[in-house]
């Protein structure tokens, strides 16, 4: 099992250094202060690879994901891009710096249909090119493009629809966070399937935070974070121990009917 120390650092596409995020822990709580969430992460990511990141529940899979894309506000450290300090950088500016991001829980918007919402998202117009972009990610375009985007559509379609938007702005880097959220087993292979494409035909960097297998089986390196900390880098197979022993999948209820290392970590 490969420890994260013991691996020559890489030219990256996206450098922690020393990062830490603390959140207050409010009046009344024991010890008062600061609670430490992320506690001094350093990695590179490199150009082009497929990162899936996992770890137990509360261990700050989400937040870091947060963090890179600007949504929280890193306490100490810094974050490099593409050879660029993005620390300070706003979620617009690391958008445009070629950053995208999925959300857990898509946003749902009434009295907007998908055309609409795609165009406000990538700033094509053409219906040709609306058209090309949606067979790209597998949505048949008479059926989506004059969708509403609201609480009608299932997970499954409003995915879709999410994965469609991050996707169309070619990004350099992709950060997707539980995109399984919603969606039925027979949703996530296909999914798997365009992300790795993805990052193959347009090199993009991939990081996908899940408790999944499917995902984590795709992935070309896994990251093990727990106590805000990464404590693993490697293969799934190599993994396995570890996961195992932070007990991220309990057999239950998720893994019914299933072999509990089929389906997800949880």
């Amino acid at each position: 099992m490969e420890t994260l120390r013991e691996r020559e650092r890489l030219p990256a596409m996206l450098e922690l250094r020393d990062l830490h995020f603390a959140v207050d822990r409010g009046e009344g709580s024991e010890g008062g202060g600061k609670r430490g969430i992320i506690n001094g992460i350093n990695f590179n990511f490199e150009k082009g690879k497929f990162y899936a990141i996992t770890g137990p529940n509360g261990s700050g899979k989400t937040t870091l994901a947060k963090l890179i894309m600007g949504i929280n506000p890193v306490t100490s450290g810094s974050i490099i891009f593409d050879g660029q300090d993005i620390t300070d950088f706003s979620i617009t500016d690391r958008a445009k710096a070629g950053i995208a991001y999925s959300f857990q829980q898509p946003a749902r918007f009434k009295g907007i249909t998908f055309r609409e919402l795609l165009s406000l998202a990538t700033g094509i117009e053409e219906e040709d090119k609306l058209v090309e972009l949606l067979m790209r990610v597998g949505i048949c375009p008479l059926d989506f493009l004059d969708k509403a985007v609201d609480a009608k559509l299932s997970g499954g379609e409003i995915k879709k629809i999410e994965l469609a938007t991050t996707i169309a702005r070619n990004p350099k880097l992709a950060i997707y966070d539980e995109p399984d959220t919603g969606i039925d087993l027979w949703t996530i292979g296909p999914m798997v399937d365009l992300l790795k494409k993805e990052q193959k035909e347009y090199g993009t960097t991939t990081i996908v935070v899940s408790h999944n297998k499917v995902f984590l089986d795709a992935a070309d390196e896994i990251l093990i974070i727990n106590g805000g900390q990464f404590v693993f880098r490697g293969t799934l197979d190599e993994a396995l121990p570890l996961l195992n022993d932070l007990s991220i999948c309990n057999f239950k209820p998720c893994c019914e009917g299933e072999e509990h290392n089929v389906r997800c970590f949880r």
